[in-house]
């Protein structure tokens, strides 16, 4: 195994529990090939544990372990059946759920999601793609799934040199249980592996604060929080801009056998400006957009959306309202949502009470000294 030296400011970085090693951190390859296990020491040779690494990302090292093993099958099998373990002491009522997750699950740039007798798999950086003939085979002794889906499209892997790829068998929608609902997924063309599975906590949290009234689901996506919500709602609107997001979350709704959701394919920014025009009151509004950022660098242009999203949907609330705001990007943090919104709440003379702050599911762990686990925030909050 090559020996791959690195500065103190990354052997710093290692011993403060982040796994990460960046290309300008690196101070001798030792003929490091992309996408081979490496031992990594620190500048006096001192060995900090084996990473995969990178050619071609700035992140060129990833930590796997810290011990000086081989990464080998059974290195894998021991991290995908703990993994597992995991989720059946969190996950309750779904057989739809985040199998590993990445850094969070001691396997960095690795997806594995679960849909009933399906697995979806994304490699996302050289090493992971490396191993993936031993990462499925784990798998399939693991699960026995009915099909293995390669969602190897996500941009992520061009900054790998990786290709851009789907492969894989599986129905044009799987049937999975979910909170009591029953949801349709599309494997190979679904948004992200064909649903949100990070807002399933988040879904049955909307519903239990619903009472009565009207509800506004914003970016409803395959209807996640609009389905949850209608039992409690005399009706429930969903939008998104996106034609098969509506078909897709109409369907649920249909086998389901959910009828008090009314759908509309429409620009949500659009929308709000011109319900708050027309006076429209709702008793609970929704707004789980897309990452407005997905660097530091745009980080002011996403608050200028988020406040600007927050205003009008709070100029849609009355008195006794509930308002459910979340943000994905993972450079906007849950500080930063919470100060965009008090800045909304101002602007629309709004007085907020915090009821739920809110982060993914529990399937989707986030790591204390690893802050890029935690990327999902949603808060819940009332109108006085």
């Amino acid at each position: 195994m090559n020996a791959v030296q690195v500065n103190r400011k990354a052997a710093d970085r290692a011993a403060s529990g982040h796994p990460w090693i960046f290309a300008s951190d690196i101070t001798h390859l030792d003929g490091a090939q992309p996408g081979q296990p490496v031992q990594v020491n620190d500048p006096r040779g001192r060995p900090l544990g084996i990473a995969h690494y990178s050619s071609a990302s700035q992140i060129a090292l990833r930590l796997l372990t810290r011990e000086l093993r081989e990464i080998d099958r059974a290195f894998f099998l021991h991290r995908l059946q703990a993994a597992e373990q995991h989720r059946r002491r969190v996950v309750h009522d779904s057989d739809a759920y985040r199998v590993v997750h990445g850094e969070a699950d001691l396997l960095p740039a690795l997806i594995v999601d679960r849909y009933a007798d399906y697995l979806v798999v994304q490699t996302l950086n050289q090493g992971m793609d490396a191993s993936k003939a031993e990462i499925l085979s784990c798998l399939e002794e693991i699960y026995h799934p009915k099909g293995i889906v390669l969602r190897n499209d996500a941009a992520i892997r061009s900054k790998e040199q990786l290709p851009l790829e789907r492969s894989g068998t599986a129905p044009d929608a799987v049937t999975v249980r979910m909170n009591g609902l029953t949801l349709r997924a599309d494997l190979l063309h679904g948004q992200k592996t064909g649903i949100f599975l990070d807002q399933r906590e988040n879904y049955r949290a909307a519903a239990r604060y619903a009472r009565g009234g009207k509800a506004l689901d914003c970016f409803t996506s395959t209807g996640g929080f609009a389905l949850h919500l209608a039992a409690k709602c005399e009706s429930v609107e969903a939008v998104d801009s996106s034609a098969s997001a509506i078909a897709a979350a109409r369907a649920n709704a249909h086998e389901n056998q959910i009828r008090n959701i009314n759908f509309h394919e429409a620009d949500v920014f659009d929308l709000l400006a011109r319900y708050a025009s027309e006076r429209r009151q709702f008793s609970l509004v929704v707004l789980d957009p897309p990452a407005f950022t997905k660097s530091r660098k745009t980080v002011d242009a996403a608050a200028t959306g988020y406040k600007e999203i927050n205003l009008r949907a709070l100029r849609l609330l009355g008195p006794g309202s509930i308002l459910v705001t979340c943000s994905c990007s993972q450079h906007f943090s849950e500080a930063d949502l919470l100060e965009v919104v008090a800045q909304a709440s101002l602007d629309a003379g709004k007085t907020l009470r915090v009821l739920e702050r809110r982060t993914q599911s529990k399937d989707h762990p986030i790591l204390l000294t690893v802050p890029e686990t935690l990327y999902l925030k949603c808060l819940i909050l009332e109108t006085l």
